[in-house]
């Protein structure tokens, strides 16, 4: 009987910057985004590299990272919303956030 095992390989890179080997040409690539994000103010410039196999399409690729951001802007909502709390806890009963040596 031949056993069947189903194989696959996935790399997902996000970069911010050119790597130590990169080229001439993507470390000159990278010093134009970042001016581009100084004009810009509101941004930040990302490379996302997705290798995988056996292949998949190109719209599946896309549907996956826009579930991915999507889950990123829930966990930054709820990051936000905790800040926020702390904050008003932070005013209203200050007494309990005082730096100071312990008891």
């Amino acid at each position: 009987m031949k056993i069947y095992k189903p194989e696959w390989h996935c790399t997902f890179t996000v970069n911010e910057a050119a790597g130590a080997s990169s080229s001439w040409r993507e470390r000159l690539a990278w010093h134009i985004r970042r001016w581009a994000d100084k004009l810009d103010r509101k941004g930040r410039t990302v490379t996302i590299e997705c290798q995988v196999e056996p292949a998949v399409t190109a719209e599946e690729i896309d549907t996956c990272l826009v579930k991915g951001f999507e889950v990123t802007h829930s966990l930054l909502n709820q990051l936000a919303q905790q800040a926020a709390c702390e904050d008003v806890m932070r005013d209203a009963k200050a007494d309990l956030f005082e730096q100071g040596p312990p008891r």
